[in-house]
């Protein structure tokens, strides 16, 4: 009797446990989803902040360089030494990549917009995802082709007789160096948008 007694007590000891942990395992279950799509939530509200940064950055970079020009002052008005954005290809370049990246993250706002409201969208997020690594690509060949311009005109080159002509225009390469760097800076936060979205969907 003493025996069998124990072996229940035993098992409903076990069952106990068992249904604890039942509980414990379906508790877990249900957490798990609310706190991944909280989690996704966050991650869709930064990279929305990002863009906005972005876009800031890419249009200050397009204004700056598409508004660049100086004229210096000499004794007559019919001889004059002018400089422009205009005058050299790789800085109109830099201007219409730069617009066209910020267009396009104006144009990607809404969708981040729908990723914050449903985060299990993965749809929008690739999206955006190919779409990014264009714009990156993109700001990064227009800064890399206006930064090598703005170093000549800070250095020359001897060797094929190029001039640095900040000495003369300081105000024009204050302005191109400011709107390099801004253009350098919407790039990292685009390469950084990228591998948010690939972490995004990672989660997935």
């Amino acid at each position: 009797m003493a025996s069998s007694t124990k072996s229940e007590t035993a098992i409903d000891v076990e069952s106990k446990s068992t249904k604890r942990d039942a509980a414990a395992a379906v508790a877990l279950a249900k957490a798990t989803p609310l706190q991944h799509g909280r989690a996704s939530r966050g991650i869709a509200i930064f990279d929305f902040v990002l863009r906005l940064c972005a876009l800031a950055a890419a249009l200050a970079a397009a204004a700056a360089m598409g508004t660049t020009d100086e004229t210096l002052p000499f004794f007559t008005q019919f001889f004059q030494f002018q400089a422009s954005y205009d005058d050299l290809p790789a800085f109109a370049f830099f201007v219409v990549a730069n617009a066209i990246v910020g267009g396009y993250l104006v144009l990607s706002l809404p969708f981040a917009i729908v990723a914050i409201v449903r985060a299990h969208l993965v749809g929008v997020k690739l999206l955006l995802l190919i779409l990014d690594m264009l714009a990156v690509a993109l700001t990064t060949a227009a800064a890399s082709a206006a930064a090598a311009i703005v170093y000549l005109a800070h250095n020359g080159n001897a060797n094929a007789n190029w001039f640095a002509i900040c000495q003369q225009f300081t105000d024009f390469c204050q302005r191109v160096s400011g709107a390099v760097v801004a253009s350098f800076i919407a790039a990292g936060l685009l390469i950084f948008l990228v591998v948010l979205s690939a972490v995004a969907l990672r989660r997935h």
